[in-house]
């Protein structure tokens, strides 16, 4: 006998009739077409201003994509065709979703019917999701900070839509100088800690100080009457910039003093560092051995300091971290001992090898890779420290673009909270410092993404003429990576990743770019890259290069563009010592 499930039938039906509404409602949402659009963008008097914001400039870039100007409004039962921004009441009806926690930054964009509905966390969540609307469905791309992308379009039918992100990494950041301050631009990027500051973007985290034991504790301040906080090496407690010496109950009590003053006057960072100096002169005093011996190496001892500091943070300030290294000789992680809950392990890469991601199986990153987990294990709370340019030439091509985006997923995979990429924090000049700042930044919100697809978004948007040369240029650079070859943070003009037969193709496609450009704003942009092999070729021909013309081109251009040589070395060094023949 045929049996019919009446409720599957009825389900059946409702799917049927909900597809065709939708695709009849569909089939007439003119987002905007020749000028006009149906449709007004709905935002409660209760927004957050970051909220509002976003709803503005929702407006602001739908106007100067299709030229029509949409009315916002804050009558949430307004009638026909609807954008809302942000959760409220009526998405709350019309979706049943929970309100999201305010600093939640996922997003979710969806249609119903005719309406289109954007939602998420109030401070930046919602923001987040209508940039990412405007851009991965219109095509509007915040490039530079001062380059933004917006196409021209005199139709849009808004599709059907069901889109939800979020971050792969809570904190992100990075520290070129060329984007520096720039915070609006950061909000469109979705870049969170660079701060801290308060604006209309739902504000910026903030992370502070580095390397802030030796301006707690500094010898001009006390070595002349407590040497013995200092670190003793081979017999003799030092005098300089070294470590101190953790063991010191004296030396706890100043730091847990001085930190507290810090966050006293400065209450508005997330994190405080406590951590150790930039150096690897750790004491060897028998209290310190023993400390360590106790707890598996350096790292044991500065995890049994923080710690007590941290204890005493708590007391004070519940809501805020202590964040310290591990860093060259404390990487290692210990054994005995585990961070408290309100400490961060600040993770730092800089021995590793660049050329390749850190899960390919390179011989050079396996130490790191066992460390990393190693502190996934017993860290609350890891944050990396990444680095991203080469430090020894700021202004050479470093072609690390393939491992950007799988070391930042080998960081989420490891329970990161967050990722700081240290880049060029000096002066502006680096090395594709533009295209880097706006990849990376993406990569740190989903590492999955495909990171020659990005390269092409930016290329083709910012080079505009010149961007068919300038990808050439970019591929010629990338394939200097070999799987045999193998570099750091501090390689020089003569590695084996360079070769004459590379420059003379760069020069080539970098003097096409230039004919090609249209004007002279691409024509300063395409200069900016012809740096590369111009330093490049004058570090490795410096005769040469002061007969042909390309040392007096490098300056002129290092001087235009503010454009610093190397980490210790400062331009008007540089060009002194080359000039001399040093």
């Amino acid at each position: 006998m045929l049996r019919i499930n009446i409720s599957r039938v009825l389900q059946l039906f409702a799917a049927v009739a909900f597809m065709l509404t939708s695709t009849s409602a569909n089939a007439s949402n003119w987002l905007f077409r020749n000028g006009k659009s149906n449709y007004q963008i709905v935002v409660s008097a209760q927004a957050s201003t970051s909220e509002q914001k976003a709803a503005s400039e929702l407006q602001q870039y739908i106007k100067e994509i299709s030229g029509a100007e949409l009315p916002v409004t804050n009558d949430l039962n307004t009638r026909g065709r609807r954008i809302f921004v942000g959760y409220n009441e009526r998405i709350a009806d019309l979706t049943g979703e929970a309100k999201p926690e305010n600093d939640d930054e996922s997003f979710t964009y969806r249609t119903m019917g005719h309406d289109l509905l954007i939602w998420g966390g109030a401070q930046r969540g919602t923001m987040y999701g209508v940039f990412t609307f405007l851009e991965r469905e219109l095509g509007v791309h915040w490039l530079t900070p001062d380059c933004t992308v917006v196409p021209k379009q005199t139709r849009w039918r808004l599709p059907v839509l069901d889109h939800s992100e979020s971050p792969a990494i809570q904190f992100r950041y990075h520290d070129y100088r060329y984007t520096d301050g720039k915070f609006e631009w950061g909000a469109h990027v979705k870049e969170n800690m660079r701060g801290p500051v308060s604006n209309e973007y739902g504000n910026e985290e903030g992370y502070w100080g580095c390397h802030t034991m030796g301006q707690f504790v500094t010898p001009k301040e006390f070595y002349d009457t407590h040497p013995e906080y200092f670190s003793l090496r081979d017999g003799k407690r030092l005098s300089t910039y070294a470590q101190l010496c953790l063991s010191n109950p004296e030396v706890l009590e100043l730091c847990k003093t001085r930190l507290m003053k810090v966050i006293r006057e400065h209450p508005g960072f997330r994190i405080y560092s406590l951590s150790q100096n930039d150096n690897q002169l750790f004491c060897q005093c028998e209290k310190c051995q023993a400390i360590e011996a106790q707890y598996g190496g350096h790292a044991g001892i500065v995890v049994w300091f923080v710690n007590q500091v941290a204890d005493a943070v708590r007391q004070e300030f519940p809501d805020k971290y202590v964040g310290t290294f591990a860093y060259q000789y404390t990487r290692r992680p210990p054994t005995g001992i585990v961070p408290r809950d309100n400490v961060v392990i600040r993770l730092c890469s800089i021995e590793c090898c660049f050329a390749h991601p850190l899960t390919a199986g390179c011989p050079q990153n396996e130490a790191f890779m066992n460390d990393m987990r190693g502190w996934a294990q017993i860290a609350p709370h890891l944050f990396i420290w990444d680095y991203i340019v080469d430090y020894a030439q700021y202004i050479a091509p470093w072609p690390n673009f393939q491992v950007l985006g799988p070391n930042i997923e080998a960081f989420r995979q490891n329970k990161a909270i967050g990722v700081f990429e240290e880049a060029q924090y000096q002066s502006s000049g680096a090395e594709f410092e533009e295209m880097k700042s706006w990849v990376v930044n993406q990569l740190l919100w989903n590492p999955l993404q495909d990171v020659d697809s990005l390269v092409a978004i930016f290329i083709d948007g910012y080079y505009g003429k010149a961007a068919p040369r300038v990808m050439d240029y970019y591929r010629l650079c990338q394939s200097l990576v070999k799987p045999d070859v193998h570099y750091g943070i501090y390689i020089r003009e003569n590695h084996e990743i360079y070769s004459e037969d590379f420059l003379t193709k760069a020069f080539a496609l970098l003097k096409e770019a230039a004919q090609l450009a249209e004007d002279e704003t691409v024509q300063s942009r395409v200069e900016r890259v012809k740096m590369q092999p111009l330093y490049l070729h004058c570090m490795r021909h410096k005769d040469t290069a002061r007969q042909d013309g390309t040392w007096e081109e490098l300056v002129r251009l290092m001087h235009k563009y503010k454009a610093r040589p190397n980490e210790p070395t400062d331009l008007e060094t540089f060009v002194r010592k080359y000039t001399a023949g040093e």
